[in-house]
């Protein structure tokens, strides 16, 4: 039996002759209880607005993406398509060619990124959800057309209804320097608009287009700027991207979704763990109160302290016996604060409490939550570590000076 700790639990739950010593516990634990409480709701929404974030740079971007080390483009051949395309866990490829051109409607002009790929069909299923205004159609019956970022049409003034215009793009033609014509080392095609994707920093530059009219407008009909993958669901990604790796070689990389655009997801995780670590100060501060709670419980139960070592009881088990009193204030408002947050995330996933401001969102109104036992984790063992430095300092100094008095 770990004596201890029973007379812990004992002077946790028993009377005290001085009541301001209950309330100060009592306050001990419901600032434990809140900061705990706060965490939880905190990480979980976060981790909903991260997942939310990550779905439509989904919607977006590959699952890999293969590019050449040296070089803007490399040759794609049939043979390589065709050991890419055997790999298990591959569901769709792409080539595709991408190069900074002018675009021009009416007076306007803006520079953006032109982007031609193949398998516009497999596409347009998984940007249809981005769509700020009409289709996702590249091709049909012959002609082609563009889906544009909203930057695009806000800095152009396109409009998806005028079709009697379209747009021009211009790109420098190859080998031709020095015409007495300008107008002669640039290639122009003209292209309709089909819709327009949302405010996205990662597409709002974008003009993408079927990989034919792109090649014409660069004149490029042999290199590819990259190949874009999508996997089957229940794929191993990184199995997958070792895989393609070790089959294409030293002159290609293959590029996961955090490692296509590794600025998204640092912000959006630095974001998140400086929240945390903001919260958690303030839940330090409450946890502090336990050095308040202890040092008035050692001077009540100092005639305690004083039969115990007649007993024959050791300075170090009066100091663990308040050591644990303090673990034990901490761990009470704590496990209550994860049971609260827990609640309380459970509610806004069924009843979406908590909503967005009208006109602020673009894919759902309800703010989301997504509960992880890694959070559960975390905050636990941070409130314990916390709370046993704490009482373990409180309780060798509060007890240190009644023991000597005794």
């Amino acid at each position: 039996m770990n004596i201890a700790l029973y007379f812990a639990k004992r002077y946790l739950f028993s009377k005290k002759t001085v009541n301001a010593i209950n309330i100060i516990s009592g306050i001990s634990v419901v600032g434990v209880l809140v900061s705990s409480a706060s965490l939880i709701v905190i990480l979980s929404f976060y981790n909903g607005l991260e997942n939310l974030i990550f779905s439509m740079y989904s919607a977006f971007t590959p699952d890999l993406r293969i590019e050449s080390v040296v070089g803007k483009g490399f040759a794609a051949d049939s043979s390589t398509s065709a050991a890419i395309r055997a790999v298990p866990g591959v569901r769709t490829y792409r080539e595709v060619l991408q190069e900074r051109v002018l675009l021009r409607y009416g007076e306007a002009q803006y520079i953006g990124t032109l982007k031609g790929t193949t398998g516009g069909d497999m596409l347009s299923r998984s940007m249809d959800t981005l769509l700020q205004d009409g289709h996702f159609v590249l091709g049909q019956e012959g002609e082609h057309f563009a889906v544009m970022g909203a930057r695009v049409q806000g800095a152009l003034g396109i409009s998806l209804w005028d079709e009697a215009r379209g747009i021009e793009v211009f790109s420098p033609r190859k080998g031709v320097t020095n015409s007495i014509n300008p107008a002669e080392e640039f290639t122009m095609r003209t292209i309709r608009p089909a819709g327009v994707l949302e405010y996205q920093p990662e597409f709002d530059d974008l003009l993408i287009v079927p990989m034919d009219f792109a090649r014409e407008v660069l004149g490029e009909y042999d290199q590819v700027s990259a190949i874009e993958i999508n996997l089957t669901p229940s794929s191993n990604i990184e199995a997958v991207r070792r895989q393609l790796s070790s089959l294409l070689g030293e002159p290609y990389v293959v590029k996961n979704r955090e490692q296509q655009n590794p600025t998204l997801y640092k912000i959006v995780r630095t974001e998140k763990w400086a929240v945390f670590f903001i919260v958690a100060f303030t839940g330090i501060i409450a946890i502090f109160n336990i050095v308040g709670s202890l040092t008035m419980l050692v001077i009540d139960k100092k005639k305690d302290i004083s039969v115990l070592m007649g007993l024959g009881a050791s300075n170090s088990l009066i100091r663990r016996i308040f050591f644990y009193e303090g673990l034990l204030i901490s761990l009470i408002g704590c496990v209550a604060g994860l049971v609260l947050g827990l609640l309380f995330s459970l509610s806004q996933q069924v009843f979406g409490w908590i909503r967005f401001g009208e006109g602020e969102n673009l894919v759902t109104d309800v703010y989301p939550v997504d509960i992880r036992l890694s959070d559960f984790l975390l905050v636990f063992l941070t409130v314990f570590a916390v709370s046993a430095l704490i009482s373990m300092v409180s309780s060798r100094l509060s007890v240190k000076q009644t023991v000597r008095l005794s």
